[in-house]
């Protein structure tokens, strides 16, 4: 398969534009999904490139693996932003964008000449979007802020050991990054549709210490909900130690036994029936008062079978279970496969690449993969002659590196 044109049938987003001044993960993420989903994503880099064009393994310099996974449908324009006149140039493209999207503090914006005040006055319209480490009305504001750091401090890694007895882990993903980025991608959007239907634009900002304590509050407050409290923080189920994949005489398979009629036929398969009447077992709120003991008990039966026989019976039993997957096994996934989740294209500087299909099906909209992740300055020529840079002041700024030509 190689990469579908620019042309190709637009997505939901389509007639968006977003400027993107932000890099690593969680910024570039959010605009990829918007990019994936149609908007034009205008990704504006210093001479030096995305710190994650570094980041191998990668083919050709400047073209690690990350970065490829998180910029795809998108142009790159290589501005000088610490210059005058890459800072107009800036300015210049804000002007015929819906958002602008940056993820360092308003401080150091506003000290490149790009605060709010400024861009608005040269598009009111806007949405300016900031997304960093904490919100600016408290004491954290202005911490560096990194996915192991946010992790750490909103309990990901203390829930780790609670949970599994042993020493504090992070979880093994960019976890912060990507699901605050949804919160960013999300928060875009709403504010977009509100600019185009009032005329105003606005100044947003989505914090990633508050986005994932959102996320782990959600699920552990617990006792501590209520006034005064009923018990203390933690989700129970979550946190009982025999909750992870469980093992087989062979091997390990994911299974979850939750409402009735699954601990009814679990019980049944297993030959003893009459357990659907222990005081452990025999509802919702038995199961949960006495969940690590459910999941001990479970563990040690899961350990009579081989896998293979445990997936068999337990699908003929109507009970959710499902094969435990390496990363490589789940790329060679027969469902992914079916449905085209994983794609094969070819880049054009990278050659042939995997990657993953935009996410949902739109019926009227249908998104495609329109731009393999772009070189650095690729687009710089096309996106600054669009904002009305005639070809002599485009070589100029090339000239005294402003700007650079990625296909030079």
């Amino acid at each position: 398969m190689t990469a579908q044109s620019a042309s190709a049938a637009p997505g939901p987003l389509a007639g968006v534009r977003i400027l993107d001044l932000s890099s690593v993960v969680m910024g570039p993420y959010a605009t990829q999904v918007l990019g994936d989903l149609g908007a034009d994503v205008i990704k504006v880099e210093p001479p030096a490139g995305d710190n994650l064009r570094a980041v191998g393994p990668m083919r050709n310099p400047g073209m690690g693996h990350l970065y490829l996974h998180l910029n795809r449908n998108k142009r790159s324009v290589v501005l000088d932003l610490k210059t005058p006149e890459g800072l107009d140039a800036c300015l210049k493209l804000a002007e015929s964008c819906d958002a602008l999207l940056y993820n360092i503090r308003p401080q150091a914006m506003a000290r490149l000449g790009l605060s709010y005040e400024a861009v608005a006055a040269r598009n009111p319209r806007i949405v300016y979007l900031g997304a960093y480490g904490f919100g600016e009305a408290g004491p954290y504001a202005g911490r560096p802020a990194y996915d192991d750091l946010i992790q750490g401090q909103t309990g990901i890694a203390a829930l780790s050991a609670q949970q599994s007895g042993e020493l504090p882990r992070y979880a093994p993903l960019t976890l912060a990054d990507r699901a605050v980025g949804l919160h960013v991608a999300i928060a875009l959007v709403s504010a977009v549709l509100h600019a185009r239907s009032s005329g105003r634009g606005q100044q947003v900002e989505i914090p990633m210490f508050e986005g994932m304590a959102h996320l782990v509050l959600g699920d552990h407050l617990g006792g501590a909900t209520f006034e005064p409290p009923l018990g203390p923080t933690g989700y129970a189920r979550l946190l009982a130690p025999h909750r992870r994949p469980y093992a087989t005489a062979d091997g390990y398979i994911c299974l979850l036994i939750y409402n009735d009629k699954h601990w009814r036929n679990f019980f049944d398969l297993i030959g003893q029936p009459k357990l659907s009447q222990d005081p452990r077992f025999c509802s919702h709120g038995a199961r949960a008062a006495h969940i690590s003991e459910v999941y001990a008990f479970v563990a040690d039966v899961v350990r009579t079978r081989s896998s293979r026989e445990w997936l068999e019976d337990l699908a003929r039993a109507d009970i959710p279970a499902s094969q435990l997957y390496t990363v490589d096994g789940l790329i060679e996934d027969e469902h992914l496969a079916a449905t085209g989740f994983i794609r094969r294209l070819e880049h054009p500087s990278e050659g042939p690449i995997r990657t993953t299909a935009p996410l949902g099906t739109y019926a009227g909209t249908p998104t495609s993969l329109s731009r393999p992740a772009p070189r650095l300055g690729e687009h710089s020529r096309e996106v600054l002659a669009q904002a009305g840079y005639d070809a002599e002041r485009i070589n100029a700024m090339v000239a005294r590196g402003i700007t650079q030509d990625g296909n030079d």
